[in-house]
C-alpha cells in the first residue's frame, strides 16, 4: 500500500495550485489527473478572463502550464480516476481505475463539476464554436450580435441579463409555457429590451459552416400546432444546470441535494478532518476558474496546517 502525506484528486485550476501549493510546502503531494486531464476549461478554446493572460491564452496551454508548475515542485501527477474512498479511519484510504491503492494523511477533492447539455449530436459538433455553457467565460465574444440561452431558470436568467450587456440580441429559449425562475429575476429579464423569450420551445439541432449560425427550433412540439422554424444565432449557451462530479463521495462527505460537497463557510474544510474541497465540486455559485484556483491555495494551506497540527 502506496502512502502519501497530501493526495488531490482532480487536475483543473483547483487541483493544480493545490498541487503547487503543496508542493513548494515539502509535502510531496500525489495528483491524480481524473477523467478530463486538465478540468472542463479544456473543453473551451481561448480564455481571456484570468488574470495574467493579456492577450489572452488557449485553454489547453494555460492548463499545460499549470501541469508543468506543478511538477516543477515536486507533485506527482498521474493520470487515473479514483474509484473509490473510504474516509472512514486514519490514514484514508484510496483505490483508482488502474489498480493502485493509496493511504493519504490529507485529502484535497478537486473533482470540478460538469454543465449538463441537451445531448444533441451538434453540441458535440460545435462545442467552442458557438456552443458554450458559461456565459462570463465566453460572452466577450459575441458583443453586438446574437445568442441564444436555453433554460428557464435562475441561471439562466443570470445569464441571459449577462449576455444583453454585451450582445444585440438574446433569445431565451424555454421548453415549458413558463420559467421556474424566481420572481426579481423573471421581471428583470422581462423588463429588458434586449431579451426575448420563446416558450414552449424545443433546440433540435444546430447548423452553419465554421461554427454556429442558427438554431432548428420546434414550437409545441407534440401538439397539433406543432412548427418548427429555423433562428439566426451567433451563440448557443446552456444554462440547464451542473452535475458535482462527486458520485465517489456520497457516503464518505456530506453533499448537498444537487451533488456539491459541503464546506465550513469561508473554508474549504468538509465535515470529515484532514479532507477539503477546492472548486466547482464545492462551489455552485461563481464557477470559475480564478475562484478554483484561489480555492485549491485555501485547500493547500489548510492540508499543510492540518499536517503540522497533527505531526505528520
Amino acid at each position: 500500500m502506496e502512502y502519501t502525506r497530501c493526495l488531490i484528486i482532480g487536475s483543473g485550476p483547483a487541483g493544480y495550485t493545490a498541487g503547487i501549493y503543496t508542493g513548494r510546502a515539502n509535502l510531496n503531494p500525489v495528483l491524480y489527473c481524473g477523467v478530463l486531464p486538465g478540468g472542463q476549461l479544456t473543453q473551451t478554446t481561448v480564455v481571456e478572463n484570468f488574470p495574467g493572460y493579456p492577450d489572452g491564452v488557449d485553454a489547453n496551454e494555460m492548463m499545460g502550464d499549470l501541469e508543468k508548475q506543478c511538477r516543477r515542485f515536486g507533485c506527482d501527477v498521474r493520470t487515473g480516476v479514483v474509484t473509490e474512498v473510504d474516509f472512514s479511519k486514519k490514514p484514508y484510504r484510496v483505490k483508482t481505475d488502474h489498480g493502485e491503492e493509496l493511504e493519504a494523511e490529507t485529502v484535497i477533492v478537486a473533482t470540478g463539476a460538469s454543465a449538463k447539455y441537451l445531448g444533441l449530436p451538434d453540441e458535440k459538433k460545435y462545442n467552442g464554436q458557438g456552443v458554450s455553457a458559461c456565459a462570463t467565460c465566453d460572452g466577450f465574444f459575441y458583443r453586438k450580435k446574437t445568442v441564444a440561452v436555453v433554460g428557464g431558470g435562475d441561471t439562466a436568467c443570470e445569464e441571459a441579463t449577462y449576455l444583453a450587456g454585451l450582445a444585440a440580441k438574446v433569445y431565451m429559449i424555454v421548453r415549458k409555457p413558463f420559467m421556474r425562475a424566481s420572481d426579481i429575476m423573471i421581471k428583470r429579464v422581462e423588463d429588458n429590451p434586449k431579451i426575448e423569450v420563446l416558450y414552449e420551445t424545443n433546440t433540435v439541432g444546430l447548423y452553419g459552416e465554421n461554427g454556429v449560425e442558427g438554431a432548428h427550433l420546434v414550437y409545441r412540439k407534440g401538439q397539433p400546432d406543432e412548427r418548427k422554424y429555423d433562428l439566426p444565432i451567433d451563440g448557443f449557451f446552456l444554462a440547464i444546470g451542473h452535475k458535482p462530479n462527486t458520485d465517489v463521495f456520497k457516503g464518505q462527505l456530506d453533499l448537498d441535494e444537487v451533488g456539491y460537497i459541503k464546506t465550513i463557510a469561508g473554508t474549504p474544510r468538509t465535515n470529515v478532518e484532514g479532507v477539503f474541497a477546492a472548486g466547482d465540486c464545492a462551489d455552485s455559485v461563481y464557477r470559475q476558474a480564478v475562484v478554483a484556483a484561489g480555492s485549491g491555495c485555501m485547500a493547500a494551506l489548510e492540508a499543510d496546517r492540518y499536517l503540522n497540527k497533527i505531526g505528520k
